[in-house]
């Protein structure tokens, strides 16, 4: 399952790339990196299910709490979140 979210998330990368503004531009650019890490970590204790993904990301985003301007993390969280319904339409 992680190779189809995987998937999900180079092609709404490539969306955002191609079609996104500035702030979308740094979102997906953040996000990636973290989501990368997310998805090494969900390999490796061998879990693959949204719930899973789900609980890594609010570790995450939490610290991208710490890191980030107000406006930045928000422009973040909204990111996640789409990319998040994008992730949880796969069957």
């Amino acid at each position: 399952m992680l190779e189809k979210y995987d998937a999900a998330l180079e092609g709404w990368i490539e969306h955002t790339v191609a079609n996104g503004d500035d702030d979308a531009l740094f979102a997906s650019g953040y996000l990636q990196g973290h989501i990368a890490v997310v998805f090494s970590q969900l390999e490796q204790e061998q879990l693959s299910g949204i719930d899973a993904l789900d609980d890594k990301m609010v570790d995450c985003l939490a610290l991208a709490d710490d890191e980030l301007e107000a406006a930045d993390f928000a422009l973040v969280q909204r990111a996640w979140q789409q990319l998040r319904q994008i992730i949880s339409d796969i069957k």
